[in-house]
């Protein structure tokens, strides 16, 4: 898909930004780099590179000499430079014009994901009489939505994701009433070979959690780390994925159970807790989506995270309530986050995200992590929502 000149340029028009700048330096901003095509193999990127889009007119681009055919596949005009002083003249003539910019910046680094720029290009456009803006909400319209073939992707994903779910759930139940031993990490393997089967990739192996282990949000067993799995302990699967095909995107789900008949009352309550926070965060989505009101991913943190501060699990929160997904298992568009950043970009229609409200203790932890699409006038949740946790022995 080709760069939507003329859709940035009506968002421009529309946020009162005279330019978006695209700047990359050996890889140091991969958005800037995905949205202008430059993120697949062949090409050599060992200079800085900038493109300009301007709110009118047409778009200009700057590259190294030695690196002048690197911006050819993009419209308008192509600038080169070689020496330092040539590089300063053609950034004069580049930015003509222009003294409202939108690039990858977070003021603060209040959002660290968006936040690609460096201090000395920074103090550049400064010393130019630049004002430069954070493009959070750009990179979202035009990197991190998804068309509707990506949509039915992600819900293939999900599917699958579901019903692997539901095997490695159902093998861990046959394996300790038959009485045999089985591990984090033997459930883990299978779970990577349904994915397989259903041509389904990862870039990381799930996590299966068992007691402690699932109090660590980022345990994952290995071939050297990883424990038996027990009677009578919780059992939590974390598992993201998408499909083996071009333009797919991820699902992400998170699942918990109890390897006995009655789970006890400490981590049902934890649960609970959880649960109704990820239920505060789809309400507060849903709400906004069907009013058409703005909202901003903080605000989905906040709704989730103050239920559980009321329930008395504030210390044991230990991250924000949910990621973008995209062709990443975390993507480019808005977090639900007011804990460990805060994140001001809005939810727009077209974007996919987590709701993952958990509480860690060191004896045990507890998640649940729904998928969210916003549509045009609704937010829907693509796939079933945990009620309790699952005993296995039921």
């Amino acid at each position: 898909m080709g760069l939507d000149i003329a859709g940035i340029q009506a968002a421009l028009t529309e946020d009162a930004i005279d330019g978006w700048l695209l700047f990359d330096f050996k890889g140091s901003n991969p958005i800037a780099r995905k949205v202008a095509g430059l993120d697949g193999p062949g090409k050599m990127m060992t200079r800085r590179w900038f493109y300009m889009i301007p709110r009118a007119g047409e778009p200009r681009g700057l590259v190294h000499a030695i690196e002048r055919h690197n911006l050819d596949h993009l419209p308008g005009t192509i600038a080169t430079y070689s020496g330092r002083e040539s590089l300063a003249r053609a950034l004069d003539t580049l930015l003509a014009g222009t003294s409202h910019l939108a690039m990858e910046y977070s003021p603060g680094c209040a959002i660290p994901y968006l936040s690609r720029l460096d201090a000395g290009t920074l103090e550049m456009l400064h010393d130019r009489g630049l004002t430069v803006v954070g493009s959070g909400d750009l990179v979202q319209r035009f990197e991190a939505r998804w068309d509707a073939a990506a949509i039915e992707t992600h819900r293939a994903a999900s599917a699958t994701l579901y019903r692997v779910k539901d095997q490695a759930f159902a093998e861990v139940t046959r394996r300790l009433r038959d009485h045999v031993p089985t591990t984090e990490y033997d459930i883990q393997a299978l779970m990577l070979q349904w994915f397989a089967d259903d041509n389904l990739v990862t870039a990381d192996e799930p996590n299966v959690s068992a007691q402690e282990n699932a109090g660590n949000p980022h345990y994952q067993p290995t071939r050297d780390v990883h424990r038996v799995i027990r009677p009578n302990e919780l059992l939590l699967l974390d598992l993201w994925g998408k499909k083996q095909v071009p333009g797919a995107v991820y699902a992400d789900i998170t699942w918990v159970a109890f390897t006995g008949t009655v789970v006890p009352d400490e981590m049902a309550r934890a649960f609970n807790a959880a649960a109704s926070a990820r239920d505060a965060a789809i309400q507060t989505v849903q709400r906004a989506v069907r009013a058409g009101d703005d909202l901003r991913g903080w605000q989905v943190d906040r709704a989730a995270r103050g239920v559980l501060e009321a329930a008395g699990y504030g210390p044991q929160i230990w991250h924000r309530t949910g990621h973008s997904l995209g062709d990443e298992v975390h993507g480019n568009g808005v977090n639900m986050d007011d804990y460990e950043t805060h994140d001001d970009r809005r939810l727009l229609p077209g974007t996919g995200f987590t709701i993952e409200p958990g509480v860690y203790f060191p004896e045990f932890g507890v998640r649940t992590e729904i998928n969210m699409v916003v549509f045009a006038d609704e937010a829907v949740v693509t796939g079933p929502v945990q009620e309790r946790i699952l005993p296995l022995f039921a």
